[in-house]
């Protein structure tokens, strides 16, 4: 009897020191990190085009330059990414497949993580990302129900947890203090108004909240 109370105590004290969080801690190697299940994925913006536009209006710190994120997902022994892509639209592909593309076009990957007292949002968060996949990409970025795009498809996934806010877009240059050219013409185009002021979120601001912590850059 006293070794069973004995037993008891040293597994209570176990729980105290290392409480469960509900979730599989799975770690996967993955090109110089480790990569856990609901780990997000950043990609590096260029100085051109579609990545540079978004940059361009979006970025908050010059150490932070991203155009694109998605969330990730262990099976196995493969890891997936859960993503928006303007080339798919909303789909689940292997991480091998975005780092194959980013590596043509010399962007980096940069790896962020939930702090630890949101680890427990992560199942749900995989849960109502998969019931997103299919959606076509939300060319507009206005928020709506039947389309979505990269950091749209993130915030809804731990919506929730609050883990991210909608904040008022911009696409107003920062140097000229005017609306970018490039989204005058890219709205243009699409025959709607730029939609300055409307709810929205963007890759570096999603890297910029306070609930992530970075990990790193993957290996090339």
């Amino acid at each position: 009897m006293p070794a069973f109370r004995l037993l008891v105590s040293f597994y209570l004290c176990l729980l105290l020191l290392f409480p469960r969080t509900g979730i599989s801690q799975e770690c996967l190697n993955y090109r110089n990190l480790c990569i856990q299940t609901g780990d997000l994925i950043f990609v590096g913006a260029k100085t051109e085009q579609l990545s540079g536009a978004i940059n361009r209006v979006t970025q908050l710190d010059s150490n932070v330059s991203f155009d694109h994120v998605g969330i990730l997902e262990i099976v196995g022994s493969q890891v997936y990414i859960l993503h928006a892509s303007t080339e798919k639209g909303s789909v689940s592909e292997p991480l091998d497949s975005l780092v194959a593309r980013t590596q043509m076009n010399d962007k980096k990957l940069v790896l962020y993580r939930l702090q630890a007292e949101l680890q427990a949002a992560i199942p749900q968060a995989i849960t109502t990302a998969k019931s997103l996949l299919g959606k076509p990409y939300n060319w507009s970025y206005v928020l709506n129900d039947s389309s979505l795009y990269c950091s749209d498809l993130v915030e809804r996934a731990f919506q929730h947890a609050e883990v991210f806010s909608l904040e008022p877009m911009t696409f107003i240059n920062p140097k000229s203090g005017k609306t970018d050219a490039y989204w005058l013409e890219f709205y243009e185009k699409l025959g709607i108004p730029v939609p300055e002021g409307k709810l929205g979120c963007n890759p570096n601001g999603l890297a910029a909240n306070d609930n992530l912590q970075l990990i790193g850059e993957l290996s090339r």
